[in-house]
């Protein structure tokens, strides 16, 4: 999956069917104010256990929401609009912005995004693909 408006071109994404709006691991998470209007300045590491290809991204606050995690843990969060492109197909969503440091996936796609048109299988995984070789080796174990 990708994250074209932050120039991400491959980051892991895990399908979770059970989650209404998705989530995505970010950073020195820092809201402000431009022309009147909340906005946040978010950093995101797309490889696991690597700090290579950070990409920094502005975009307005969509909304603010409590969170409640699968351990029943609530966290208020910052909600922004974010296209992403999923097996080839661009489409907009709702993300919330959070530390995902200590999961497996950088990204977890929820209902909101899967409802136009996707079709989940739960006996697959990687449908979508794999990020290249060269990615994968380039940005194995730096951190």
């Amino acid at each position: 999956m990708a994250l074209p408006e932050l120039g991400v071109d491959w980051i892991k994404a895990k399908i979770d069917t059970g989650a209404r709006t998705s989530s995505l691991h970010a950073f020195d998470i820092e809201e402000f104010d431009r022309d009147g209007e909340s906005w946040v300045r978010f950093a995101v590491h797309p490889w696991q256990e690597s700090r290579e290809d950070a990409a920094v991204h502005e975009c307005p606050v969509h909304d603010r929401r409590a969170v409640r995690s699968s351990s029943g843990h609530s966290e208020k969060r910052l909600v922004v609009l974010l296209r992403m492109r999923l097996v080839g197909i661009d489409v907009e969503g709702e993300v919330t912005l959070t530390n995902r440091d200590e999961m497996g996936f950088r990204m977890l796609i929820g209902r909101q995004v899967l409802r136009r048109g996707f079709v989940v299988d739960p006996a697959r995984s990687f449908v979508g693909g794999r990020a290249p070789r060269e990615m994968r080796r380039r940005n194995r174990g730096k951190g």
